[in-house]
C-alpha cells in the first residue's frame, strides 16, 4: 500500500480531533467508542493508534481543541465593547442560549465535559487539559471586571462562571420542561440586573 503523506496524516488527525470534541461533549467520554469516533472522522477503527496511544490521550486532546474554540468565541464577544458591563453582557447572552442548550457538542466544554472529568482518576490527563482551558475563560471573563479591587474581581468571576455553568448544566438536564428556559432566564437576570447593561437573547454557541 502507498504511504499516506503527511499532509493526509495532519488532515486526518484533525478531523479525528474534531469529532472526539464534538462527540465527547455530546454524550460523554465513557459512551463513546475509539470506533464511534473514528466512524465520525469518516475513517477506519484501525488507524486510530497511528495518531494516538490511547483514547484516554486523545480525550486530552479533544479537551484542549473544545476549550480553543470556546476561548476564541468569548474573545470575540468581549473585544470592541465599550465598557465592561457590556463585554459580561456579551458573554452572558451567548452562553445562556437556546443554542448553546440544544448544541451541547458545539457548546463550551466547561458544561459539557465537567461530569465526565469529575468522575476520571485525578491522573488522567484530561484533568490538566480541563483545568488549564477553565482558567483560560476566567481570564476573559475577568476582563469584565471593573471594581479595581483585583482579590474582589477574581470572586465575582468565579461566583458568575459558577452560574453560568450551573444554569447551563441544569437546562440540558430539563430541555423539554419549562423550567429549562426558567434556568436559563433566572441565571440572566441574576447576572445582568435591569439597571445594568440590557440583555439580549443571543443565538450562539458558548
Amino acid at each position: 500500500m502507498p504511504r499516506v503523506s503527511r499532509q493526509q496524516t495532519d488532515h486526518n488527525r484533525a478531523a479525528i480531533e474534531e469529532a472526539s470534541s464534538r462527540l465527547f461533549r455530546e454524550q460523554g467520554i465513557k459512551g463513546v467508542s475509539v470506533a464511534d469516533l473514528m466512524g465520525a472522522a469518516g475513517l477506519t477503527h484501525g488507524g486510530f493508534y497511528g495518531h494516538f496511544e490511547s483514547k484516554d490521550a486523545l480525550a486530552a486532546v479533544a479537551c484542549r481543541h473544545a476549550f480553543a474554540q470556546s476561548v476564541a468565541r468569548w474573545e470575540k464577544r468581549v473585544a470592541g465593547k465599550s465598557s465592561p458591563a457590556e463585554a459580561l453582557a456579551g458573554l452572558v447572552d451567548g452562553y445562556l442560549s437556546a443554542s448553546n442548550r440544544n448544541h451541547a457538542g458545539a457548546g463550551c466544554p466547561v458544561a459539557g465535559l465537567a461530569t465526565d472529568v469529575a468522575r476520571e482518576p485525578a491522573d488522567k490527563p484530561i484533568h490538566a487539559a480541563y483545568v488549564s482551558g477553565l482558567k483560560a475563560l476566567v481570564d476573559v471573563m475577568l476582563r469584565t471586571q471593573a471594581s479595581g479591587d483585583p482579590a474582589a474581581d477574581r470572586s465575582r468571576t468565579l461566583a458568575q462562571m459558577s452560574t453560568l455553568v450551573g444554569a447551563m448544566v441544569l437546562a440540558r438536564a430539563t430541555r423539554g420542561d419549562p423550567i429549562s428556559d426558567e434556568f436559563l432566564d433566572s441565571a440572566r437576570a441574576q447576572l445582568l440586573p435591569a439597571d445594568s447593561v440590557p440583555a439580549r437573547v443571543a443565538k450562539v454557541r458558548g
